[in-house]
């Protein structure tokens, strides 16, 4: 028996990705559907005057594109699980959370939700980046920060964060306390960074340097990459790094038994991820 399911990531308010979205969605119905970040546009309006612009996003394209697919006719509508990321602002949240209270899909940062048979673990904070934004951005083992990136001390919040918080909250503290008493053999995991070191965390930072420092070109997640090598969960999906699959050719991977796959994609097409959860391997990418 086959579950059917979409993942896509990194839409970035752009609407003729979503307008592809919900097409492909009321064709091929189906039975869930993952968002996994940065599913605004730019996080840089928060630095500006205009902050109309994603509350007409919200409103015009994405409540209303899912709307339009729960009020089809005998549809089946899907469950939807969406995570934001590093380029989604906090002061957004009231927007994701009222989708959510509209039934129209369930908001899961740092949160789990059993569905069938599986557990779904969502988790949206991303190792420190060089941008400003720094509302899902946390250190990751350590209070480390890479070569150019600035830290989740300095940086712009869009909501108030206390200085503790920023100081001593990490991505392994997090994944310790969220995967506590999960069975790995049923954990769909909904993260926004990819796990360090592998075919999905690779950037193009080829040969760039930074006050004579070389940069990694692997800006995964160590904390990520360890839980995966630990417990072995089904199914992880990753966004967050577009360039990745173009230059390493790969958009899938195996870590052990764990399937890890991103939908990141630096082109201007809808990358979509078309996965049967009862055998993840087999899943294809369409560029649509």
């Amino acid at each position: 028996m086959s579950t059917l399911c979409f993942f896509v990531s990194d839409l970035h308010g752009k609407k003729t990705r979503y307008e592809k979205l919900f097409r492909a969605i009321e064709t091929q119905q189906p039975e869930a559907v993952f968002l996994g970040g940065d599913v605004l546009p730019s996080g840089l309006y928060h630095l500006s005057s205009q902050d109309d612009h994603v509350g007409n996003f919200f409103d015009d394209t994405l409540i209303a594109g899912f709307f339009g697919l729960k009020d089809l006719p005998d549809f089946p509508y899907p469950e939807v699980f969406m995570i934001p990321g590093n380029d989604d602002g906090k002061g957004e949240e009231d927007k994701f959370l009222e989708g959510e209270s509209m039934g129209l899909w369930h908001y899961i940062p740092n949160r789990v939700m059993p569905w069938k048979k599986w557990t779904v673990v969502g988790y949206a904070w991303v190792p420190p980046t060089p941008f400003l934004l720094k509302d899902w951005e946390k250190y990751d083992v350590s209070a480390y920060v890479d070569p150019g990136c600035v830290s989740p001390e300095e940086g712009f919040h869009s909501i108030p964060v206390s200085k503790y918080l920023c100081r001593y909250s990490t991505i392994q503290k997090d994944l310790e306390m969220l995967m506590t008493g999960i069975e790995p053999s049923t954990a769909l995991c909904l993260f926004h960074s990819p796990p360090y070191q592998t075919h999905l965390d690779r950037a193009a930072l080829d040969g760039k340097m930074f006050e004579h420092v070389p940069l990694d070109v692997h800006v995964g997640s160590i904390a990520i990459r360890r839980m995966i090598e630990d417990r072995q969960p089904w199914l992880t999906l990753h966004g967050h790094v577009h360039e990745s699959a173009r230059i390493t050719g790969y958009w899938k991977q195996q870590l052990g038994t764990t399937t890890m796959i991103t939908a990141a994609h630096d082109g201007p097409e809808l990358a979509l991820v078309v996965f049967d959860a009862e055998n993840p391997r087999e899943c294809r990418r369409e560029l649509i």
